[in-house]
């Protein structure tokens, strides 16, 4: 799989964080939806940094397996 970058991501303005994602310390990562074919994941710790672009049957398939418990601990 081929990732691309947004080297700054803060000009895309709707960003969302997931609930499970944050562990108390401010470690999350965000998503933003709108993107055409991709789907922007970044660092809430780092907003003005990168963000990397997953294709978005990719990023189906990473959802669906963290729902069914399918990842290695």
């Amino acid at each position: 799989m081929k990732m691309n970058l947004i080297p700054d991501a803060s000009s895309l303005t709707v960003w969302r964080k997931s609930s499970y994602s944050d562990n108390g310390e401010g470690a999350c990562v965000e998503v933003s939806d709108g993107h055409p074919a991709a789907v922007p994941v970044r660092d809430s710790k780092n907003p003005h940094g990168p963000a990397i672009l997953f294709p978005t049957h990719h990023w189906s398939a990473f959802v669906t397996a963290v729902k069914q418990d399918e990842l290695p601990a």
